[in-house]
């Protein structure tokens, strides 16, 4: 919340603000996987100081900015947010805070959702409803459009300090040709608009790959334009030094593309996480972005 909100400038015709300190939080954010799903849970109440300096006369003038109840009970754009100053003139900063500045805040309460809802869902070890052993001798059936594997003790890689890990085979069509498609995992500029973080993307073999803010980083190992990419690739949560190794292969259809993602050596207790991550921040970010391409042709 802090490096989110603290620092945060807003200016305009009136002068300029910039929002100081985080002076009171009080709350709590949790996290909880019911039924293999992730159900989060956030309540808090801030107070934040400003101080700002009037364009036309140089006054300078304080103030506060409270946030009574960021829950997710309430949209972004539904939460209360105050602004209130200290006596005397100098109204015309508290307007630019109660609108540019209100606005500037809930972009800030956004990008702490997303990492809450990113970073934190990435860091999920799920329970299972069985021993290890147990579940992973239950053959799992296909949902969706992920196609899962039946993973058996005999079919687990032990990889480094013999990690148990296991292998996620997932396929998904995009309306997309396969070379625009390969374009979205190699082009950084492609990359930060499907991720909406700042990436490290150097697309050559050996080059570096980060994403989501440091969750995910890695290496491409194996580059075939249009058709298949080979990754070194990792969760920040995994164990130190520990990657599984992605291959993502481009197929191309009549007006379509299929995506076949293979990826080897997840730990187990990271299956699910790392599935939903494919899935949910991967997968439907790039659907979304496609639907954007195609509404700006139109």
């Amino acid at each position: 919340l802090k490096e989110v909100l603290e620092g945060l400038v807003v200016e305009g015709e009136a002068g300029r603000c910039e929002i100081g300190d985080l002076k009171h939080v009080e709350g709590e954010a949790s996290c909880n996987s019911r039924k293999g799903k992730l159900i989060f849970f956030y309540e808090w109440n801030l107070r934040l100081s400003w101080k700002g300096t009037v364009k036309e006369s140089g006054e300078k003038h304080k103030g506060s900015v409270e946030i009574p109840n960021l829950s997710e009970e309430n949209e972004v754009d539904d939460t209360e947010i105050n602004v209130s100053k200290k006596k005397g003139e100098g109204d015309v900063l508290k307007d630019l805070m109660r609108t540019e500045g209100t606005t500037k805040v809930r972009e800030a309460l956004r990008d702490y959702l997303k990492a809450l809802k990113t970073e934190f869902t990435l860091g999920m070890i799920l329970p299972t409803k069985a021993p290890v052993g147990q579940e992973l001798a239950t053959e799992r059936k296909p949902s969706g459009s992920a196609v899962q594997d039946s993973v058996t003790p005999q079919s687990l890689d032990m990889v480094g300090v013999k990690i148990p890990t296991v292998r996620i085979h997932m396929r998904e069509v995009f309306n997309s040709p396969a070379d625009e498609l390969y374009s979205i995992f190699t082009k950084k500029e492609l990359v930060q608009k499907f991720s909406k973080c700042p990436a490290v993307i150097e697309a050559e073999k050996g080059g570096k790959l980060q994403m989501f803010e440091g969750c995910v980083s890695g290496e491409y190992t194996e580059l075939v334009p249009s058709q298949r990419l080979v990754l070194k690739w990792r969760c920040r949560s995994w164990p130190d030094e520990h990657y599984a190794t992605v291959a993502l292969n481009f197929q191309e259809l009549a007006t379509q593309s299929e995506l076949e993602l293979e990826c080897k050596g997840v730990p187990v207790s990271h299956e699910e996480s790392t599935r939903q991550c494919w899935k949910k921040q991967y997968f439907e970010e790039i659907h979304l972005l496609l639907q954007q391409f195609k509404d700006n042709m139109a």
